[in-house]
């Protein structure tokens, strides 16, 4: 018999797992992921304490979790890219669209091993994704139907903080959040930019130590000799807006100098005073009354200005110089000539006072009005930067709330309903595709289930009371049932308040659906030497204490089951 010659197509030591068993381990490694995140959600969701070095993060924002976790299995990562698009995207529900997804691979799991090909799965997925948004479409309620607009996104805002650190005080902090958006002033929902409300973060005092600035406020930035004398507060102040620097520069730093006569170098000297006193001198002409600029403004420039009732900020970041020019008006400079009233902004009143241990510099009633900041006090750095991310969701659902004006239940009331109704749509499927289906409505339920369960209640029996609710359609108000946190029972969550845009559930489905999807058709992953090379030399993450997470190397070279996959441990552990 002749013997076939082997044909080498990869370069030596290229690693290649296919076939069923590779495509379990690719579930396997994102269902480990999934069971690490899934005990956030919900009102009583639990919060993570990652640990990055030096830097320790405490939330229990899906989004921000599954970043810090560092993961770094090539198909696990889809569920990071989700969580990431769906904060981008609409600001809220970040850990449900990855739980979402890992129900939709542990349905898919069994059909897998039992031989379904994998198109078939894909295939239902995708017309069972199809159903439920346009039913949700038909059962969304108008924003303007749940007790007039602006009531309507406070109670969104409220639902985005429930399951926050500031849950406490959500009334305070949703009120602020739907001020906040109105503020802009946007012509349309659409035009809502969030980057025009600024977020600062001052340690001490209380939440509702917290306020909500009509205007700009940042924090006060370097100064020199000469800046105590300036003036700290003006009536309709006008604002002269600069990206140019005006201190001198030591010649050493600046350029090289060669000259034959010591008097061509005092000369040059001459000059540089010169013109730096003509920039100062063409500020002054100007009318403004407050100079701000993004680079440094030196201590001669700082003394000439304070010697003429002026005050000067240098180094002012460029989001608060472009949010001061928002709200206030004008145009930020590169050049002091030709200053004319059409560049310069203006405000109702200017000060600066103190916060904890801060001052701020606070511009009122800019003449656009286009721009406001929230302060958050707090008295600790993580519990700040907590309550930092969590008004950023409820700024995020207000503004998808505005620009989609419909709205649905929480509290996995959505979930169950339209579990019902794939339910019934899979009846009228033959085949494959309605066991598909069925398993489809089924991994919705995980919603309610796990709400239920991080709140320490029977989901068993929750699940049970939700379906009888659902399936009994007695009234139109049997549709908005889900689980009621506080009362360990289920109730009418519209009624109770819960609201959330539909575009969340919508965007949610959606990605959850594609990611699956995703996992689903890849049945080969080829590792070439030069990865696992970098991998073992630069991508081994140190943290100390165990805590924190990694999932290098997660299922890489599964084959079957549950092979190759490795427990989840903190970084540093063994």
């Amino acid at each position: 018999m002749q013997v076939q010659p082997q044909i080498i197509l990869l370069r030596e030591g290229t690693d290649t797992s296919q076939g069923i068993g590779q495509l379990i381990s690719n579930i396997n490694a994102c269902l480990t992921v999934v069971d690490t995140v899934k005990t956030t959600l919900g009102p009583r969701g639990l919060d993570k304490l990652i640990q990055n070095g030096n830097t320790t993060t405490i939330s229990n924002d899906g989004a921000t979790v599954m970043q810090c976790l560092r993961i770094a299995h090539p198909a696990a990562k889809t569920l990071v890219e989700i969580a990431q698009a769906q904060d981008a995207e609409v600001g809220d529900g970040t850990t449900s669209v990855v739980v979402l997804a890992g129900e939709f691979l542990r349905e898919a799991k069994q059909f897998v091993e039992d031989g379904v090909h994998m198109q078939v799965i894909i295939r239902a997925y995708r017309d069972a994704c199809e159903f439920a948004i346009n039913h949700l479409s038909q059962i969304a309620v108008p924003l303007a139907d749940a007790e007039g607009e602006y009531e309507g996104l406070v109670k969104c805002a409220q639902t985005a903080l429930n399951s926050k650190l500031i849950k406490h005080e959500k009334g305070f902090f949703a009120k602020m959040a739907v001020d906040a958006v109105e503020a802009i002033g946007a012509a349309t929902p659409q035009e809502i930019n969030l980057d025009l409300i600024g977020i600062k973060k001052v340690l001490g005092g209380s939440m509702v130590d917290s306020l909500l600035v009509k205007g700009v406020a940042f924090k006060k930035t370097f100064s020199y000799a000469g800046f105590e004398q300036q003036p700290k507060s003006f009536t309709n102040p006008k604002i002269l807006m600069l990206n140019l620097e005006l201190e001198l520069k030591a010649e050493k730093d600046n350029a090289e100098i060669r000259i034959k006569d010591p008097s061509q170098y005092q000369a040059i000297v001459d000059a540089e005073w010169r013109i730096i006193y003509e920039k100062l001198e063409q500020c002054v002409e100007s009318g403004a009354k407050i100079i701000l600029s993004k680079l440094p403004i030196g201590d001669l420039a700082t003394q000439y200005f304070a010697d003429r009732g002026l005050f000067c900020a240098g180094r002012v970041p460029i989001d608060d110089l472009r949010r001061v020019a928002s709200s206030c008006g004008g145009i930020i400079q590169t050049t002091v000539r030709n200053l004319g009233d059409n560049v310069l902004g203006s405000c109702e009143s200017f000060e600066e006072k103190q916060l904890g241990n801060e001052r701020y510099n606070f511009f009122y009633g800019g003449s656009s009005k286009h721009s406001v900041t929230i302060i958050l006090r707090g008295g600790a750095e993580h519990f700040v930067d907590e309550a930092d991310r969590s008004l950023h969701d409820a700024l995020c659902i207000v503004k998808r709330a505005k620009s989609n004006a419909t709205v649905v239940a929480g509290g996995g009331a959505i979930e169950m309903e339209l579990s019902k109704q794939l339910r019934g749509y899979a009846r009228s499927i033959r085949g494959k595709p309605q066991i598909i289906v069925n398993s489809f409505a089924r991994a919705l339920e995980v919603i309610p289930r796990l709400v239920a369960d991080n709140a320490g209640f029977d989901s068993t029996d929750i699940l049970n009371k939700l379906r009888q609710k659902h399936y009994q359609a007695e009234t139109p108000e049997s549709i908005w049932y889900g689980v009621d946190i506080n009362n360990d029972d289920v109730c009418d969550t519209f009624a109770a308040n819960v609201l959330e845009p539909a575009s969340v559930k919508k965007n949610a489905l959606r990605a959850a659906t594609e990611a699956a999807c995703l996992i689903l058709s890849i049945d080969e992953t080829v590792t070439n030497p030069e990865s696992e090379q970098a991998q073992a030399q630069g991508g081994k993450p140190r943290m100390g204490g165990g805590a924190g997470g990694s999932m290098a190397q997660m299922g890489m070279k599964g084959m079957g089951g549950m092979k190759g996959l490795k427990t989840l441990k903190g970084m540093g552990g063994k």
